[in-house]
């Protein structure tokens, strides 16, 4: 059997690799580590640049990875490695064989309003802290065909491994962008959009208001809410009636509703 190209904690490339769980890092060095032969994939099929691949032959088992493979070996430099050092770099508990090095996207808000169409749906979510959530609320826009999202004062960072993996990959295929919510709100001023912030006192439903035009839904985090930034003029107040004991859903949940509301509204408008 062929001898891994890297098989010791202590190789430089390991460690460069490693460092790269740390957002830290993936900003100093301008890339990003994915793993799961899904979202390498879905990260291929929008073009993102792939440095390099880590993988572990003898648990390259699934179909799907069996099938990236090849993909990954066009170009970019592929790293055989143990199964032990692959599960260090891979995030959480699933075990594809794979794990891939990429340069990070652009996530501003230029490259944003480049990809937008007329009458945009846009989903803002303010200072979500887990990465879980922030991924879910990707994975929700997917779905819906939001087109795009805009991380204000992110707690966490948008390329966080849980965060690409709770997206399911989906984080590729949809413009993202982080920025302060006072830039994201003059942005969306600045295209005319309306502005819907879903708030447990908002005064309207959040079903009775028009979304068939350029719309931005902004959401919080569950803990503090929105901040002042998203309230005045030129911001409406939603709410998402709550008919139990709780006041509030989950910050990704709460996005789902919005986005398939809005999603509801367009396509029985022809929009």
């Amino acid at each position: 059997m062929r001898e891994p190209d890297v098989s010791s904690r202590q190789n430089p490339r390991f460690k460069g690799a490693l460092a790269l769980r740390d957002a830290k890092e993936r900003r100093q060095q301008g890339l990003i580590i994915v793993d799961g032969a899904r979202e390498i994939g879905r990260a291929l099929d929008a073009g993102v640049v792939l440095r390099e691949t880590w993988i572990a032959p003898e648990r390259v088992r699934s179909d799907a990875a069996r099938a990236l493979v090849p993909r990954v070996a066009g170009g970019a430099r592929t790293i055989e490695t143990t199964p032990e050092l692959l599960a260090r770099l891979a995030y959480g508990d699933r075990d594809e064989g794979l794990v891939g090095v990429f340069e990070m996207p652009a996530s501003d808000l230029g490259s944003v309003a480049a990809a937008l169409p007329e009458r945009p749906l846009i989903a803002v979510m303010e200072q979500v802290e887990k990465p879980g959530n922030l991924g879910a609320l990707l994975r929700s826009a997917d779905g819906a065909g939001v087109d795009a999202v805009i991380a204000t004062d992110p707690a966490s960072d948008i390329w966080n491994p849980n965060a690409i993996r709770a997206s399911l990959g989906t984080i590729f295929s949809t413009p993202v962008a982080a920025c302060t919510s006072h830039e994201a709100l003059a942005f969306l001023h600045d295209l005319e959009a309306e502005v819907l912030a879903a708030r447990v006192e908002g005064a309207v439903d959040y079903d009775s208001v028009d979304m068939t035009g350029s719309v931005a839904l902004v959401v919080g985090a569950e803990t503090a809410g929105l901040s002042e930034t998203w309230s005045g003029e030129g911001v409406t107040p939603v709410a998402i009636p709550m008919l139990g004991l709780a006041d509030s859903l989950n910050v990704s949940a709460s996005a789902a509703v919005l986005f398939y509301e809005a999603r509801r509204q367009r396509r029985a408008a022809g929009t």
